[in-house]
């Protein structure tokens, strides 16, 4: 059996033990209805509401792992795993930015989900139905993982299906964590349009170090949403042991290897990294599209965990 460190223990431990406070199993002004607090505050739900809209992929992830249906969705890129969403049997209720009120109105939903690039639309879609925030907080990524899935396993009396797979990818973070510990120092950067951004500890894939266990090969890059603007004179200075890569045109469908054709050159050759052939593509759907869903995290410790422990 894996031994499961105490940093994580403690904090996936916390979740469960903080489920009444998250209020969770608090009963609400009915016997069908529950409060919630969530990233907005609190909210009193219908318990097994039957017409739901979901603004947020990783909720929709969650949602799917736990066997609920959803009547309505915003156009988007859908992963593979989530490409049935796309289809006319789902109502399209506007973007992952913008909803449209309209459709939200006329499909008169009984809760609606929003986070992440919807969460700003939270005050005006909450005067149309109950309405909860599933954005995840970077400083305490998997733990809002497992918050929402907690949460919404309860909504949707799902709470056995949920325990199952939190079961299984703290088991997974666990043996990450300890394999990371000796893999050396890892820097992750994100492409776009020929340009790059690093990311750190604190930072929206931050997750990679504060909870995944990969050593920063630098401290101090910027938090905010896009990173920090770097170079390949950057990434050579760095010098990391593992260079990992999001690909965001090929996540937002613009094409893929733009990356590849980014880092191919003759200062990133020089790194570490590069001569030990340990630059990691993430899949760009998991990490940039859809985030903090079971089904897209435990993808993402799977294929780390993999690289890092290759032969």
């Amino acid at each position: 059996m894996t031994h499961i460190p105490a940093r994580l223990t403690r904090t996936l431990t916390a979740m469960v033990a903080g489920a009444l406070a998250l209020g969770l199993l608090t009963a609400g002004a009915h016997a069908e209805d529950i409060k919630v607090r969530h990233a907005k505050g609190e909210t009193t739900v219908p318990l097994k509401p039957k017409k739901v809209l979901a603004f947020d992929l990783a909720s929709l992830d969650i949602l799917s792992v736990l066997g609920v249906e959803v009547s309505g969705v915003p156009t988007a890129r859908f992963p593979e795993y989530l490409a049935k969403y796309g289809s006319d049997k789902y109502e399209k209720v506007g973007t992952l930015f913008e909803p449209d009120y309209e459709a939200v109105n006329a499909a008169e939903p009984d809760l609606i989900i929003v986070g992440g690039r919807s969460s700003a639309k939270y005050d005006t879609l909450a005067k149309i139905a109950p309405t909860i925030d599933m954005t995840i907080d970077p400083k305490d990524y998997v733990g809002n993982v497992v918050r929402n899935a907690q949460i919404l396993a309860r909504i949707f009396d799902r709470q056995p299906e949920a325990a199952s797979q939190v079961a299984r990818l703290e088991q997974s973070i666990a043996s990450l964590e300890q394999d990371a510990s000796r893999a050396g120092k890892g820097l992750l950067v994100l492409t776009t349009g020929g340009k790059m951004s690093a990311y750190g500890p604190g930072s929206r894939f931050g997750v990679l170090h504060t909870d995944f266990g990969i050593v920063p090969a630098v401290e101090g890059l910027a938090t905010t949403n896009h990173g920090q603007a770097i170079n390949a004179e950057f990434i050579l200075k760095t010098n990391p042991d593992w260079l990992f890569v999001i690909d965001r045109d090929a996540a937002t469908g613009r094409g893929n290897g733009a990356a590849r054709k980014v880092l191919d050159n003759d200062l990133v050759a020089q790194t570490k990294a590069r001569k030990n052939n340990q630059v990691v593509y993430l899949d760009p759907a998991n990490w940039y599209l859809v985030g903090g869903g079971l089904t897209a995290l435990q993808s993402s410790v799977d294929q780390i965990r993999k690289a890092i422990t290759k032969p």
